[in-house]
Protein backbone atom coordinates (compact mmCIF):
# COMPACT_ATOMS: atom_id res chain seq x y z
CA UNK A 1 0.00 0.00 0.00
CA UNK A 2 2.86 2.52 0.97
CA UNK A 3 4.31 1.81 -2.36
CA UNK A 4 1.37 2.21 -4.50
CA UNK A 5 0.86 5.69 -2.01
CA UNK A 6 4.15 6.73 -3.16
CA UNK A 7 4.03 6.09 -6.61
CA UNK A 8 0.94 8.45 -6.82
CA UNK A 9 2.62 10.85 -5.07
CA UNK A 10 5.63 10.57 -7.75
CA UNK A 11 3.17 10.32 -9.63
CA UNK A 12 1.48 13.80 -8.60
CA UNK A 13 4.60 15.76 -8.02
CA UNK A 14 5.85 15.33 -11.81
CA UNK A 15 2.70 16.66 -13.44
CA UNK A 16 2.97 19.39 -11.19
CA UNK A 17 6.29 19.69 -12.27
CA UNK A 18 4.64 19.50 -15.67
CA UNK A 19 1.87 22.08 -15.07
CA UNK A 20 4.36 24.84 -13.52
CA UNK A 21 6.76 24.21 -16.90
CA UNK A 22 4.08 24.47 -19.44
CA UNK A 23 1.57 27.32 -17.15
CA UNK A 24 4.74 29.75 -16.92
CA UNK A 25 5.78 30.21 -20.52
CA UNK A 26 5.72 34.21 -20.69
CA UNK A 27 8.56 33.95 -17.83
CA UNK A 28 10.41 31.93 -19.97
CA UNK A 29 10.24 33.52 -22.88
CA UNK A 30 10.72 36.74 -21.33
CA UNK A 31 14.28 34.86 -19.74
CA UNK A 32 15.19 33.98 -23.79
CA UNK A 33 14.47 37.12 -24.87
CA UNK A 34 17.07 38.82 -22.37
CA UNK A 35 19.52 36.64 -23.31
CA UNK A 36 19.22 36.90 -26.76
CA UNK A 37 19.67 40.68 -26.44
CA UNK A 38 22.42 40.30 -24.48
CA UNK A 39 23.94 37.60 -26.60
CA UNK A 40 23.22 40.55 -29.73
CA UNK A 41 24.87 43.31 -27.18
CA UNK A 42 28.35 40.92 -26.97
CA UNK A 43 28.60 40.44 -30.96
CA UNK A 44 26.83 36.52 -30.37
CA UNK A 45 24.23 36.92 -33.11
CA UNK A 46 24.50 33.07 -33.53
CA UNK A 47 23.49 32.50 -29.89
CA UNK A 48 21.09 35.60 -30.59
CA UNK A 49 19.25 33.89 -33.45
CA UNK A 50 18.81 30.22 -31.05
CA UNK A 51 17.38 32.22 -28.37
CA UNK A 52 15.00 34.45 -29.97
CA UNK A 53 13.59 31.26 -32.03
CA UNK A 54 12.84 29.59 -28.31
CA UNK A 55 10.95 32.64 -27.75
CA UNK A 56 9.33 32.71 -30.83
CA UNK A 57 8.37 29.17 -30.41
CA UNK A 58 6.54 29.63 -27.40
CA UNK A 59 5.21 33.12 -28.15
CA UNK A 60 5.13 33.10 -32.21
CA UNK A 61 3.79 36.47 -32.00
CA UNK A 62 6.23 38.75 -30.50
CA UNK A 63 7.22 41.18 -32.89
CA UNK A 64 10.28 42.24 -30.80
CA UNK A 65 11.87 38.72 -30.83
CA UNK A 66 11.01 39.02 -34.95
CA UNK A 67 12.96 41.85 -34.85
CA UNK A 68 16.00 40.74 -33.26
CA UNK A 69 15.61 37.49 -34.86
CA UNK A 70 15.68 39.79 -37.72
CA UNK A 71 18.50 41.86 -37.10
CA UNK A 72 20.58 38.74 -36.09
CA UNK A 73 19.98 36.75 -39.12
CA UNK A 74 20.98 40.41 -40.96
CA UNK A 75 23.98 40.43 -39.12
CA UNK A 76 25.61 37.04 -40.31
CA UNK A 77 24.34 37.83 -44.00
CA UNK A 78 21.35 35.94 -43.87
CA UNK A 79 19.58 38.70 -45.77
CA UNK A 80 16.40 36.63 -47.24
CA UNK A 81 15.80 34.95 -43.97
CA UNK A 82 16.33 38.54 -42.04
CA UNK A 83 13.95 39.88 -44.47
CA UNK A 84 11.31 37.84 -43.72
CA UNK A 85 11.49 38.16 -40.18
CA UNK A 86 11.23 41.87 -40.02
CA UNK A 87 8.44 41.73 -42.33
CA UNK A 88 6.62 39.34 -39.79
CA UNK A 89 7.93 41.69 -37.22
CA UNK A 90 6.72 44.91 -39.03
CA UNK A 91 2.90 43.27 -39.68
CA UNK A 92 2.93 42.82 -35.75
CA UNK A 93 4.17 46.14 -34.37
CA UNK A 94 1.78 48.85 -33.56
CA UNK A 95 0.84 51.82 -35.89
CA UNK A 96 2.54 55.30 -35.54
CA UNK A 97 4.91 53.78 -32.80
CA UNK A 98 8.93 53.73 -32.71
CA UNK A 99 9.28 50.05 -32.29
CA UNK A 100 7.87 50.00 -35.63
CA UNK A 101 9.80 52.88 -37.32
CA UNK A 102 12.91 50.40 -35.48
CA UNK A 103 11.45 47.72 -37.71
CA UNK A 104 11.11 49.48 -40.98
CA UNK A 105 14.62 50.70 -40.52
CA UNK A 106 16.00 47.20 -40.11
CA UNK A 107 14.43 45.96 -43.13
CA UNK A 108 15.15 48.91 -45.34
CA UNK A 109 19.15 48.55 -44.30
CA UNK A 110 18.71 44.87 -44.85
CA UNK A 111 17.26 45.53 -48.35
CA UNK A 112 20.19 48.35 -48.61
CA UNK A 113 22.49 45.38 -47.94
CA UNK A 114 21.31 43.42 -50.34
CA UNK A 115 21.52 45.82 -53.07
CA UNK A 116 17.18 46.27 -53.39
CA UNK A 117 17.60 49.53 -53.14
CA UNK A 118 13.70 50.10 -54.95
CA UNK A 119 12.50 48.41 -52.04
CA UNK A 120 14.62 49.90 -49.37
CA UNK A 121 13.41 53.72 -50.98
CA UNK A 122 10.00 51.77 -49.75
CA UNK A 123 10.80 51.72 -46.47
CA UNK A 124 13.04 54.51 -45.91
CA UNK A 125 10.46 56.77 -47.83
CA UNK A 126 7.90 55.62 -45.33
CA UNK A 127 9.54 56.07 -42.55
CA UNK A 128 10.18 59.55 -43.68
CA UNK A 129 6.64 60.68 -44.17
CA UNK A 130 5.44 59.34 -41.19
CA UNK A 131 8.27 60.97 -39.41
CA UNK A 132 9.43 64.32 -41.48
CA UNK A 133 12.31 65.40 -39.40
CA UNK A 134 14.07 62.48 -38.37
CA UNK A 135 17.77 62.85 -39.59
CA UNK A 136 18.72 58.94 -39.09
CA UNK A 137 15.92 58.12 -41.85
CA UNK A 138 16.21 61.14 -44.06
CA UNK A 139 19.83 60.42 -44.56
CA UNK A 140 19.65 56.77 -45.37
CA UNK A 141 16.93 57.64 -47.58
CA UNK A 142 19.78 60.46 -49.49
CA UNK A 143 22.17 56.54 -50.18
CA UNK A 144 19.27 55.53 -51.41
CA UNK A 145 18.37 57.87 -54.02
CA UNK A 146 22.22 58.17 -54.78
CA UNK A 147 22.28 54.82 -55.63
CA UNK A 148 19.41 54.95 -57.47
CA UNK A 149 20.77 57.73 -59.50
CA UNK A 150 18.41 60.05 -58.53
CA UNK A 151 20.87 62.68 -56.75
CA UNK A 152 19.25 65.52 -57.35
CA UNK A 153 16.17 64.46 -54.85
CA UNK A 154 18.35 63.67 -52.50
CA UNK A 155 20.15 66.97 -52.76
CA UNK A 156 16.60 68.60 -51.81
CA UNK A 157 15.82 66.01 -49.33
CA UNK A 158 19.20 66.76 -47.36
CA UNK A 159 19.49 70.43 -47.92
CA UNK A 160 17.04 71.45 -45.51
CA UNK A 161 18.44 68.81 -42.10
CA UNK A 162 21.84 70.36 -42.77
CA UNK A 163 21.22 73.68 -40.74
CA UNK A 164 22.31 72.52 -37.13
CA UNK A 165 24.06 69.24 -38.18
CA UNK A 166 26.47 70.18 -40.19
CA UNK A 167 29.19 68.51 -37.79
CA UNK A 168 27.22 64.96 -39.00
CA UNK A 169 29.61 63.45 -41.61
CA UNK A 170 27.09 60.87 -42.98
CA UNK A 171 24.59 63.64 -43.63
CA UNK A 172 27.99 66.19 -45.43
CA UNK A 173 29.13 63.38 -47.13
CA UNK A 174 25.51 62.25 -48.68
CA UNK A 175 24.68 65.97 -49.45
CA UNK A 176 28.03 66.51 -50.83
CA UNK A 177 28.09 63.55 -53.26
CA UNK A 178 24.48 64.33 -54.51
CA UNK A 179 25.54 68.14 -54.76
CA UNK A 180 28.35 67.49 -57.00
CA UNK A 181 26.81 64.45 -59.03
CA UNK A 182 23.34 66.92 -60.13
CA UNK A 183 26.16 69.41 -61.23
CA UNK A 184 26.15 71.75 -57.89
CA UNK A 185 30.04 71.12 -57.62
CA UNK A 186 30.55 74.95 -56.49
CA UNK A 187 28.53 73.73 -53.09
CA UNK A 188 29.25 69.81 -53.29
CA UNK A 189 33.31 69.92 -53.57
CA UNK A 190 33.75 71.92 -50.44
CA UNK A 191 31.55 69.99 -48.37
CA UNK A 192 33.53 66.46 -49.57
CA UNK A 193 36.55 68.27 -48.98
CA UNK A 194 35.37 68.86 -45.35
CA UNK A 195 34.19 65.60 -45.12
CA UNK A 196 37.66 64.01 -46.38
CA UNK A 197 39.65 66.23 -43.63
CA UNK A 198 37.02 65.48 -40.32
CA UNK A 199 37.05 61.76 -41.13
CA UNK A 200 40.03 61.31 -42.77
CA UNK A 201 38.15 59.23 -45.50
CA UNK A 202 40.50 57.75 -48.59
CA UNK A 203 37.32 57.73 -50.43
CA UNK A 204 36.09 61.16 -49.70
CA UNK A 205 39.38 62.96 -51.20
CA UNK A 206 39.36 60.37 -54.35
CA UNK A 207 35.87 61.92 -54.82
CA UNK A 208 37.11 65.45 -54.53
CA UNK A 209 39.98 65.14 -56.46
CA UNK A 210 38.87 63.26 -59.05
CA UNK A 211 35.79 66.24 -59.49
CA UNK A 212 38.90 68.78 -59.90
CA UNK A 213 40.36 66.59 -61.99
CA UNK A 214 37.83 66.17 -64.47
CA UNK A 215 37.24 70.02 -64.37
CA UNK A 216 41.29 70.32 -65.22
CA UNK A 217 41.73 72.03 -61.88
CA UNK A 218 44.95 70.23 -61.70
CA UNK A 219 47.02 71.82 -58.51
CA UNK A 220 43.75 71.15 -56.41
CA UNK A 221 43.28 67.70 -58.16
CA UNK A 222 46.77 66.88 -57.21
CA UNK A 223 46.92 68.14 -53.65
CA UNK A 224 43.13 65.85 -52.63
CA UNK A 225 44.37 62.73 -54.89
CA UNK A 226 48.31 62.82 -52.92
CA UNK A 227 46.22 62.96 -49.48
CA UNK A 228 44.07 59.94 -50.93
CA UNK A 229 46.81 58.28 -51.60
CA UNK A 230 48.89 58.70 -48.35
CA UNK A 231 45.57 56.66 -46.80
CA UNK A 232 45.17 53.91 -49.30
CA UNK A 233 46.83 53.73 -52.21
CA UNK A 234 45.54 50.66 -53.82
CA UNK A 235 41.95 52.09 -54.44
CA UNK A 236 41.47 50.97 -57.78
CA UNK A 237 42.12 53.74 -60.24
CA UNK A 238 43.67 56.29 -57.41
CA UNK A 239 46.96 55.97 -58.32
CA UNK A 240 46.63 56.29 -62.25
CA UNK A 241 44.43 59.82 -61.10
CA UNK A 242 47.41 61.12 -59.09
CA UNK A 243 49.21 60.28 -62.16
CA UNK A 244 46.88 62.16 -64.87
CA UNK A 245 47.30 65.54 -61.93
CA UNK A 246 51.10 65.65 -61.61
CA UNK A 247 51.44 64.84 -65.56
CA UNK A 248 49.50 67.31 -66.13
CA UNK A 249 51.46 69.82 -64.01
CA UNK A 250 54.77 68.53 -66.11
CA UNK A 251 55.92 66.66 -63.23
CA UNK A 252 56.97 63.82 -64.68
CA UNK A 253 59.33 61.83 -62.02
CA UNK A 254 56.16 62.04 -59.59
CA UNK A 255 53.23 61.28 -62.50
CA UNK A 256 55.68 58.21 -63.55
CA UNK A 257 55.99 56.85 -60.10
CA UNK A 258 52.35 56.68 -59.75
CA UNK A 259 51.67 55.22 -62.92
CA UNK A 260 54.03 52.32 -62.04
CA UNK A 261 52.18 52.33 -58.51
CA UNK A 262 49.00 51.79 -60.65
CA UNK A 263 50.72 49.20 -63.04
CA UNK A 264 51.46 47.09 -60.35
CA UNK A 265 48.06 46.79 -59.06
CA UNK A 266 46.70 46.62 -62.83
CA UNK A 267 48.92 45.91 -65.33
CA UNK A 268 45.56 46.20 -68.11
CA UNK A 269 45.29 49.66 -66.71
CA UNK A 270 44.75 51.63 -70.19
CA UNK A 271 45.31 55.14 -68.66
CA UNK A 272 48.62 54.05 -66.62
CA UNK A 273 50.11 52.08 -70.43
CA UNK A 274 48.99 55.59 -72.19
CA UNK A 275 50.64 58.42 -70.09
CA UNK A 276 53.85 56.23 -68.68
CA UNK A 277 54.43 55.18 -72.13
CA UNK A 278 54.14 58.65 -73.67
CA UNK A 279 56.70 59.96 -70.85
CA UNK A 280 58.82 56.96 -72.00
CA UNK A 281 58.69 58.39 -75.63
CA UNK A 282 59.83 62.03 -74.65
CA UNK A 283 62.82 60.97 -72.68
CA UNK A 284 63.11 58.92 -75.49
CA UNK A 285 63.26 55.75 -74.21
CA UNK A 286 61.76 53.68 -77.26
CA UNK A 287 62.33 50.58 -75.33
CA UNK A 288 60.59 50.71 -72.08
CA UNK A 289 57.87 53.45 -74.34
CA UNK A 290 56.82 50.60 -77.04
CA UNK A 291 54.98 47.82 -75.02
CA UNK A 292 53.45 50.50 -73.06
CA UNK A 293 51.90 52.17 -76.12
CA UNK A 294 50.86 49.04 -78.25
CA UNK A 295 49.66 47.26 -74.94
CA UNK A 296 47.50 50.53 -74.55
CA UNK A 297 46.52 50.70 -78.28
CA UNK A 298 45.38 47.11 -77.82
CA UNK A 299 43.50 47.58 -74.66
CA UNK A 300 41.17 50.29 -76.79
CA UNK A 301 41.89 50.24 -80.59
CA UNK A 302 39.67 53.84 -81.19
CA UNK A 303 41.56 55.67 -78.86
CA UNK A 304 43.03 58.63 -80.71
CA UNK A 305 45.59 59.78 -78.19
CA UNK A 306 46.44 55.45 -78.47
CA UNK A 307 46.73 56.47 -81.94
CA UNK A 308 48.45 59.24 -81.70
CA UNK A 309 51.46 57.93 -79.20
CA UNK A 310 52.01 54.62 -81.04
CA UNK A 311 52.59 57.33 -85.02
CA UNK A 312 54.94 59.36 -82.26
CA UNK A 313 56.59 55.93 -81.76
CA UNK A 314 56.44 54.82 -84.81
CA UNK A 315 58.12 57.79 -85.96
CA UNK A 316 60.75 58.09 -83.56
CA UNK A 317 61.71 54.32 -84.64
CA UNK A 318 61.98 55.17 -88.18
CA UNK A 319 58.93 53.65 -89.54
CA UNK A 320 57.47 56.72 -91.59
CA UNK A 321 55.07 54.86 -93.54
CA UNK A 322 53.38 53.15 -90.72
CA UNK A 323 53.10 56.17 -88.70
CA UNK A 324 51.55 58.17 -91.60
CA UNK A 325 49.18 55.49 -92.16
CA UNK A 326 48.01 55.35 -88.78
CA UNK A 327 48.28 59.49 -88.93
CA UNK A 328 45.87 59.30 -91.99
CA UNK A 329 43.08 57.21 -90.22
CA UNK A 330 43.03 59.66 -87.52
CA UNK A 331 42.90 62.89 -88.92
CA UNK A 332 40.12 61.08 -91.05
CA UNK A 333 38.11 60.38 -87.99
CA UNK A 334 39.37 63.47 -85.86
CA UNK A 335 39.53 66.28 -88.45
CA UNK A 336 39.97 69.08 -86.31
CA UNK A 337 42.77 67.80 -84.13
CA UNK A 338 45.63 69.84 -84.30
CA UNK A 339 48.30 67.63 -82.83
CA UNK A 340 47.07 64.70 -85.72
CA UNK A 341 48.36 67.24 -88.13
CA UNK A 342 51.54 68.38 -87.48
CA UNK A 343 52.64 64.74 -86.67
CA UNK A 344 51.38 63.74 -90.49
CA UNK A 345 53.56 66.44 -91.81
CA UNK A 346 56.29 65.72 -90.06
CA UNK A 347 55.65 61.96 -91.43
CA UNK A 348 55.28 63.28 -94.75
CA UNK A 349 58.36 65.12 -94.51
CA UNK A 350 60.02 62.18 -93.86
CA UNK A 351 58.93 60.39 -96.72
CA UNK A 352 60.15 63.23 -99.10
CA UNK A 353 56.38 63.94 -99.38
CA UNK A 354 56.76 67.69 -99.35
CA UNK A 355 53.85 69.02 -101.07
CA UNK A 356 51.37 66.76 -98.50
CA UNK A 357 53.69 67.67 -95.44
CA UNK A 358 53.30 71.51 -96.58
CA UNK A 359 48.94 70.74 -96.57
CA UNK A 360 49.32 69.05 -93.37
CA UNK A 361 50.57 72.24 -91.89
CA UNK A 362 48.77 74.34 -93.27
CA UNK A 363 45.62 72.76 -92.12
CA UNK A 364 47.54 72.92 -88.42
CA UNK A 365 48.39 76.31 -88.50
CA UNK A 366 44.73 76.91 -89.37
CA UNK A 367 43.39 75.16 -86.71
CA UNK A 368 45.70 76.61 -84.11
CA UNK A 369 44.91 80.46 -85.18
CA UNK A 370 40.93 79.25 -84.67
CA UNK A 371 41.77 77.41 -81.31
CA UNK A 372 43.40 81.25 -80.57
CA UNK A 373 41.02 83.26 -81.55
CA UNK A 374 38.14 80.97 -79.23
CA UNK A 375 40.29 81.44 -76.06
CA UNK A 376 38.99 83.66 -73.77
CA UNK A 377 41.17 87.03 -73.12
CA UNK A 378 43.19 86.86 -69.83
CA UNK A 379 41.90 89.48 -67.35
Amino acid sequence: MRSFLFLLLAFGILAAAGQTSSQNPTSDADELMRAGIAAQQHGDNRTAIEDFRKVLAVRPKMAEAHAGLGAALAATGQLDAAIDEDTRALALAPEKSAARMNVQMNLGLTYYKKKDFAHAREQFEAIHAEFPTDLEAAVKLGYVYIELDREAEAAELLTPFERGHESNMDLEYALAFSLIQSGNVKDGLPRMEKVARVTHSASAWVIAGSTHLHRGEMPAARIDLDEAMKLDAKIPGLATMAGQARYAMLDMNASALAFQAALREDPRDFNANLDLGAIRLKERDVADARPLLELALELQPTSPLARLEVAKLNEATGRYAEAAKGLEALVKDEPNWMDAHWELAAAYIELNRGEDGKRERIIAQQLRFAQQKEEPEPK
